[in-house]
């Protein structure tokens, strides 16, 4: 976490205090229960970000990242403007520490999409304002944190709870492991030995007392858990489609799964999902997923995130 007087970069919740991310998630629960029953486009409190500039680059393709963050400083009082690549000298041979230079000068915060995470390092090194990690190939802090709040607001607490990761070792994974390093719930991981998690992730994460797990059966993870989580088994860059079917067919969530879960387990899904390959309908369209309010939720963190980010919180 790059930081000074006046702003802290998200990068990485491994980054982060614990009781920031505790502050962050607490706030959002709040400011989300304090709208319900209001009109979408109502503004939050007194514009804390009144007057600010969020700047979004984007290398990769996005639904979830985009909206949520465009709509989430508008209803915080701010405006944003969106940014390809091909919007960007970047495509053309400009170095991200210059394009770092220029939009400080132009933007309030920054936010970037992309495969390399070394280009958002790079990025928040060379920013003099906030940068906020929109996903990389490494990590994806900002979804666990709506992932997160969506276990506060269902659970009641983080903390003494347990999550079952099932499916592939990826860049979603990584950040669970990271807040189990921060927010003490037990995180219990089923992958192929093929697709494993991130070993550098999983060394800090015990070097700070996490309670991780990793196997590779299914029904040991989900035994007993409070909340089930599984992602696509292709991610934007894996080219190995086919291998990765084969090694992650016997991973599926499906009824015969969650039944090892907790009686009153839920089911999680960070989007975009593929019925029928790594959960099935019955479970993503069931009683027991909650898949909606955690994509809502990626608006109310990120919130959040953009107000701890301008010490706004």
């Amino acid at each position: 976490m790059s930081e000074n007087g006046n702003y802290r970069s998200f990068i990485d919740i491994c980054d982060v205090e614990t009781a920031d991310l505790n502050a962050m998630l607490s706030g959002a629960l709040m400011a989300k229960q304090a709208r319900e029953g209001t009109p979408r486009g109502v503004i939050d409190g007194l514009r804390p970000l009144d007057g600010h500039l969020l700047a979004m680059i984007f290398e990769k393709p996005s639904t979830r990242t985009r909206v949520s963050f465009d709509v989430a400083i508008r209803q915080l009082g701010g405006q944003s403007i969106v940014l390809s690549a091909a919007d960007l000298q970047l495509g053309r041979g400009e170095t991200i520490a210059d394009t770092a230079r220029v939009l400080s000068r132009m933007a309030d915060i920054i936010m970037l999409r992309t495969h390399e995470p070394e280009k958002l390092a790079e990025l928040a090194s060379e920013a003099s304002v906030p940068v906020i990690n929109g996903l990389t190939d490494a990590s994806h802090p900002c979804q666990i944190m709506a992932d997160l709040l969506t276990l506060l607001e269902h659970k009641g607490t983080v903390a003494g709870r347990k999550v079952a990761w099932v499916g592939d070792g990826n860049n979603v994974l990584t950040s669970w492991i990271h807040a189990a390093g921060k927010l003490d719930f037990e995180l219990s991981i089923s992958t192929p030995p093929e697709l494993s998690p991130d070993a550098d992730a999983l060394a800090w994460a015990r070097a700070n007392g996490a309670k991780v797990s990793v196997g590779t059966d299914p029904q040991a993870a989900v035994s007993g858990a409070d909340c089930v989580v599984t992602d696509t088994w292709v991610s934007m860059n894996d080219t190995d489609t086919a291998s990765r079917h084969n090694l992650l067919q016997s991973y599926q969530v499906n009824d015969a799964l969650m039944s090892h879960a907790a009686d009153d387990a839920i089911f999680m899904h960070c989007l975009p999902a593929h019925r029928e390959e790594e959960v099935t309908a019955s479970v993503i369209d069931g009683p027991r997923s909650v898949v909606w309010d955690e994509a809502e939720n990626r608006l109310h963190a990120q919130k959040a995130i953009l107000r701890w980010c301008l010490n706004k919180l």
